[in-house]
């Protein structure tokens, strides 16, 4: 049923898949409406007022991200002579290991688009504020490991356990806030463990002149 709906999706957009996050993600008001989409359906009157911006540009990059399948319609509302149209993020469902392997490569190519959209959308939202550099306990790293088979299938295993016990820490947090009352903070987490599009000897961290990797900021 999935990969028959992003078949059709495919045919219908007006960008490729890799096109199509590219663009989602290369203007402000683009990242912005993504991130608000995110939180749940609205319309582009509701964005513009968000937003504080002209509703025919909203309703132009609204139009734009529809016809790549970057957003979804979510719902129609009939309003005094008109109908009102209502967006979304695109919803996707857990898959599995067995599920995802069980798709299409274009199916998965998909996925994996609409995940790394909002990761990079909801990341350059939070650059642009400056919650980045205002966050005591901030943590980015990436660099790339040279591994082999088995060390690859550890390396997945191992940010398995770490997605989840990142959820059983939110888990514990909303029972904590249940009883102080404390708000909620907004915390992005985006785990990737991805082959690399070339194979390099050396990776970067092991160029550097200390033991530090110098792509890592943590407090």
């Amino acid at each position: 049923m999935v990969a028959k709906l992003i078949e059709a999706a495919r045919k219908l957009r007006k960008r490729s898949v890799e096109d199509a996050v590219a663009y989602a993600v290369a203007h402000r008001l683009r990242v912005e409406i993504l991130g608000y989409l995110h939180e749940g359906a609205r319309s582009p009157s509701q964005l513009a007022k968000l937003m504080d911006c002209p509703l025919s540009k909203v309703e132009h990059h609204i139009k734009e991200l529809l016809s790549s399948h970057s957003i979804e319609l979510a719902r129609v509302e009939p309003v005094r002579n008109t109908n009102e149209h209502f967006y979304r993020a695109v919803e996707l469902p857990y898959f599995t290991d067995e599920e995802m392997w069980a798709m299409p490569p274009e199916a998965r190519q998909e996925i994996y688009g609409l995940i790394l959209q909002s990761s990079m959308a909801e990341a350059q939202a939070a650059f642009r504020a400056g919650k980045m550099s205002n966050d005591p306990r901030v943590w980015m790293a990436w660099r790339w490991f040279n591994l082999d088979a088995q060390g690859r299938m550890d390396l997945a295993d191992e940010l398995a356990r770490s997605w989840v016990r990142v959820q059983e820490i939110e888990a514990e947090s909303t029972d904590r806030r249940a009883e102080s009352g404390e708000e909620a903070i907004s915390v992005v987490v985006c785990t990737q463990g991805f082959e690399r599009c070339r194979t390099a000897p050396v990776p970067p961290a092991t160029q550097a002149d200390d033991s530090r990797n110098p792509y890592q900021v943590n407090t």
